[in-house]
């Protein structure tokens, strides 16, 4: 009973967190007959290429992560690694977080590579992303340095300042997390002949091991020219999908390139919110990043609404289209594909 209570929380708070953000931020500010009026007026042919581009990025990160197995043994399709990609993006809509170890699980149902494996690769991937979004933010930092620094001073000092004492709350929690660390990594070392012995231990040893074969998987790379472009490529085309957005609404001030890189940054570091598909905080940081251009309030969470919308229901479509696909291409156990030795 316990445990289903604490998965029944580990799924539905992310979700509450997500619906109170949008009932108390977004729709307290603007009209919701206006919206809607607002995005029957818009121009779909400009939603078409965002979408274009977006899964455009979509199949790069797919044939990326192809790249990652290859020198691990495993070489599977590339239409069956995006179809992964895309079921792992719909399960991030449902659970936040989820998306990397389901698209695994999917790749594993489909081609047969083993879970540690894969997910090592998705680590990587990870990393690269996360170096990738921290030079754009630095780039677009100095660029657009008297915009932001006075945007993120006002936005985290409204935001925070009720908090009182959060930085020492913190500092607690973190020294505790550290010292609890210690003795577990302590009581391994002691009693690591005991522990050896369990077949789950064993099981641990496995996974971790598969799983850093993933990651330094970068360092045996035969193509790792077409692995940086095609990092590139899937910013260029996320950037492509996000500013195109900009130019479907009426009656709205038009971005310059600049601006958009803001606006892809703001949704970025959005997305990365524990909630599903960034909702609320996607919203609120683009809609607060516009008012820097000299948007008002409302059109900016009018256009935040509709980037954040666009984006989630292709994601819905075609990633609930894959996951259906995949179910029909399940290789059975004998057919795993083997690893170089």
């Amino acid at each position: 009973m316990k445990a289903r209570i604490l998965t029944f929380f580990k799924y539905a708070l992310p979700l509450v967190v997500a619906f109170l953000l949008l009932k108390f931020y977004v729709f307290e500010q603007i009209s919701l007959a206006d919206m809607v009026q607002e995005f029957r007026q818009a121009n779909y042919n400009w939603v078409v290429l965002s979408g274009v581009m977006l899964l455009l990025a979509h199949m790069s990160r797919a044939h990326r992560w192809n790249l990652l197995m290859q020198p691990l043994g495993y070489r599977p399709g590339l239409f069956q690694t995006f179809l992964a990609v895309m079921v792992g993006y719909f399960a991030n809509l449902i659970l936040p977080r989820m998306g990397e170890v389901t698209r695994c699980g999917i790749l594993q149902r489909m081609e047969r590579v083993p879970l540690h494996t894969s997910f090592g690769t998705v680590v990587a991937e990870r990393i690269f992303d996360v170096i990738m979004l921290l030079l754009l933010l630095s780039l677009n930092f100095i660029l657009e340095f008297n915009r932001l620094s006075t945007f993120f001073m006002d936005f985290f000092s409204s935001k925070f300042s009720s908090l009182g004492n959060l930085s020492q709350n913190v500092y607690i929690i973190f020294t505790c997390i550290i010292i609890l660390g210690l003795f577990v990594l302590i009581a391994l070392y002691k009693y690591r002949s005991r522990f050896t012995k369990l077949a789950f231990f064993a099981k641990i040893r496995t996974f971790v091991k598969g799983m850093l074969e993933g990651v330094l998987s970068v360092r045996k790379l035969d193509r790792k020219w077409d692995f940086a472009l095609q990092t590139i490529l899937i910013w260029i085309f996320y950037y492509g999908a996000s500013y195109s957005l900009t130019f479907a609404l009426p009656d709205t001030p038009r971005l310059t390139m600049l601006a958009g890189l803001t606006i892809l940054m703001m949704g970025g570091l959005g997305m990365a919110a524990p909630v599903q598909g960034g909702t609320g905080p996607f919203h609120i940081l683009v809609s607060s990043a516009l008012l820097l251009y000299g948007w008002n309030q409302e059109d900016g969470l009018v256009l935040a609404t509709f980037i954040w919308a666009s984006q989630t229901l292709l994601t819905l479509a075609v990633g609930g289209i894959c996951f259906i696909i995949s179910i029909f291409m399940t290789k059975p156990a004998t057919e795993q594909i083997p690893a170089q030795s």
